[in-house]
């Protein structure tokens, strides 16, 4: 067993990539309209795909990425792009197609992208459990300690995913679409630092 610091330090570690209340709002904002089950059903199938990437990634990532040729900086910059083809939805409202007193279209599901990936298990999170691994110590008891909190942390996400009706009756509908832009803006800003991340990590800018 890995000791007691790496264990609260790796743990941290992930809080803070995955941030469970920051995802919050966004859920809100990209669940809007639909009904308490629709939504409690989104939550849970983002944080299970989630969970599968970073199981997968946490067992087997680097082996993968220089399998297929695909170095962190050039993932990083790729999901920054379609976080950011994202964060235009939210600020344009091109993401909701309904207007007021109809409901979303029955097809609208977001829980693979954005919510699993990359808003839950983005390149920050996917590279975090990499290098936790990596620090874990030789053989597999470090994995296996790594990834459950992993999946501990993917649990809190859910719960805060579920604890996200509440606030949204707090917040009201105008708080919400205030909400939606100002994290739009966010977002917007997020994209373009995880871009400029991945194309200092090639080297080509200091």
């Amino acid at each position: 067993m890995p000791e007691a610091t790496f264990l609260i330090t790796a743990f941290a570690t992930l809080f803070v990539v995955i941030d469970p209340p920051g995802l919050v709002p966004l859920f809100i904002a990209l669940t809007r309209g639909m009904g308490p089950d629709k939504r409690r059903a989104m939550a849970r199938r983002a944080c299970i795909i989630a969970a599968c990437l970073l199981l997968v990634f946490g067992v087997a990532g680097e082996t993968i990425l220089e399998f297929i040729g695909i170095s962190m900086p050039a993932f990083r910059i790729a999901g920054g792009i379609l976080l950011f083809l994202t964060a235009l939805d939210m600020l344009f409202e091109r993401r909701t197609q309904r207007r007021e007193g109809q409901q979303a279209e029955p097809d609208h599901d977001p829980s693979v992208f954005p919510l699993a990936t990359p808003l839950i298990a983005g390149p920050g999170a996917i590279a975090s459990v990499i290098l936790l691994v990596g620090q874990s110590g030789p053989g597999w008891t470090g994995t296996f300690w790594v990834l459950s909190l992993m999946v501990l942390m993917i649990a809190v996400t859910y719960a805060f995913l579920l604890a996200s009706p509440p606030l949204e009756r707090m917040l009201g509908r105008t708080g919400t679409i205030v909400i939606t832009r100002l994290l739009g803006m966010l977002l917007a800003a997020l994209s373009v630092q995880f871009v400029i991340d991945g194309v200092r990590g090639t080297g080509l800018i200091g």
